[in-house]
């Protein structure tokens, strides 16, 4: 169902459920936690992508039926769910997802949980909870309007409607490198600090809590400047001049 495989400091968590556009079941989520949370120990870098041509299509919706008459399994649901996306978020190393086919439902949230959205040419996105009767989880909605807006926000999650690549890079749904050159930027990452990478990743988390100084990045800041790899960089970047 789910493969993670690790390359040069790069681990790659596999969605491998292609006959169903890599939908999640409920158990599932858990186990997208546990891989993360082993990646985030083991690796440099996150990527999250899906098998053949889809990345997600959200949650496996062949499961829902249980959801009427069990009250307990929604609040499973749910709290799993969360645990999944929470966990990638909270990752002290870069996230990103590789974004092919459809896109849809909760696998948006998937993505919303990456610090990157690399966005296919075939890539399809979809937002679809009014159009089966649900809602969408309030910390995933404050996600979505982080990064489009309110308004496109709304059209996306109102309307329900499937926009490409290049529209979902318009509102800022996805990322599109240049010449979609990902492994120029995926080397570019890796290439750079680590401890540099998981402090910035930091400030970036607090300062899109509204956070606008901290002590504890300023003793970031400060150890950064006196540590062995800053010096060993300088010293390598002057050899070159």
């Amino acid at each position: 169902m789910f493969d993670l495989s690790y390359e040069d400091g790069v681990a790659m968590l596999r969605l491998n459920r292609p006959e169903m556009r890599n939908a999640v079941p409920m158990d599932g989520w858990r186990r997208i936690a546990e891989l993360a949370r082993e990646a985030g120990q083991r690796a440099r870098l996150l990527l999250i992508k899906g098998s053949r041509a889809a990345f997600c299509a959200g949650a496996d919706i062949s499961e829902f039926s249980i959801l009427q008459t069990h009250p307990e399994m929604r609040v499973r649901f749910r709290e799993a769910m969360r645990e999944a996306f929470d966990t990638i978020r909270d990752l002290s190393i870069p996230t990103i997802a590789i974004i092919e086919g459809p896109c849809f439902g909760a696998g948006v949230a998937l993505a919303l949980a990456c610090d990157l959205r690399l966005a296919g040419p075939e890539a399809m996105f979809a937002i679809t909870p009014a159009k089966m009767g649900i809602s969408y989880p309030q910390e995933d909605v404050h996600a979505l309007v982080s990064l489009v807006g309110r308004s496109n926000a709304a059209r996306l999650l109102f309307g329900g409607l499937t926009i490409d690549c290049d529209e979902a890079a318009r509102i800022g749904l996805a990322d599109l490198p240049p010449n979609r050159d990902i492994e120029r930027l995926l080397s570019a990452i890796i290439a750079n600090s680590a401890a540099s990478i998981s402090a910035l990743k930091r400030g970036i988390a607090l300062a899109e809590a509204g956070v606008r100084s901290s002590a504890e990045q300023d003793e970031s800041f400060d150890a950064l400047l006196g540590s062995d790899d800053f010096h060993a960089r300088l010293a390598a970047l002057r050899s070159k001049r």
